[in-house]
């Protein structure tokens, strides 16, 4: 009788992890987490990995057209979705670069992780598989439907319980080989967001382009 009860249990915990898989996650991320905050670091490596770059900073989004990404170090820079544009700011050149929402962020990485209402949206724009498991993590493989962009592939890593699925690396490869990975440190959850935190105002003086 026992070894009959342990045979059930091996059986409940086989099922659980083999039915927890990258496409789950991806579902239960878009589904459940309609806000998110954390912080991020980002390493930028170029081909044959002869050159790194790292940048730290802060993200936010609100679900389905909202997010912030601040830059910090090594340089300041911004990027907002307001719904309708997007701004993006850079301090060296007090510069701000305003586009219309609706042309840029189909296809973007920003998409996967904010813009989409749902899965059914994502397949728009990219072909999702499940990739293997690795460091933890359940992963899935977004490679663009339009091969005219610079965007080759990129891999979302979740971690997943029963009720949620969180973010916590983002890797891109380019069509010029180069590599991008960011890894995402203490994502809240569907945190309360202020509406301010979307809205951005060119600084005084910036040179704005669209």
């Amino acid at each position: 009788m026992k070894s009959f009860h342990f045979a059930i249990a091996l059986i409940v915990i086989y099922s659980s992890v083999s039915s927890a898989t990258g496409l789950k996650s991806l579902e239960k991320f878009v589904q459940t987490v309609s806000t998110g905050r954390c912080e991020f670091t980002q390493v930028v490596t170029s081909p044959g990995n002869k050159k790194h770059k790292t940048s730290i900073g802060s993200f936010a989004f609100a679900r389905p057209d909202r997010f912030r990404f601040n830059y910090v170090k090594p340089f300041l820079q911004t990027i907002v979705a307001d719904g309708n544009t997007v701004w993006l700011y850079d301090s060296d050149l007090n510069q701000v670069t305003k586009r219309k929402q609706s042309v840029v962020l189909g296809a973007t990485p920003a998409a996967l992780i904010a813009a989409a209402p749902n899965v059914l949206a994502l397949q728009q724009h990219y072909t999702l598989s499940n990739a293997p498991d690795r460091d933890g993590l359940q992963w899935v493989l977004a490679t663009p439907t339009k091969a005219d962009g610079s965007m080759q592939s990129i891999q979302l890593g979740f971690t997943a319980t029963d009720a949620v699925a969180s973010l916590a690396v983002l890797e891109m490869m380019d069509s010029f080989g180069q590599r991008s990975v960011l890894r995402f440190d203490r994502f809240e959850v569907n945190p309360v967001l202020p509406v301010e935190l979307f809205r951005y105002k060119p600084p005084a003086g910036a040179d704005v382009m669209e």
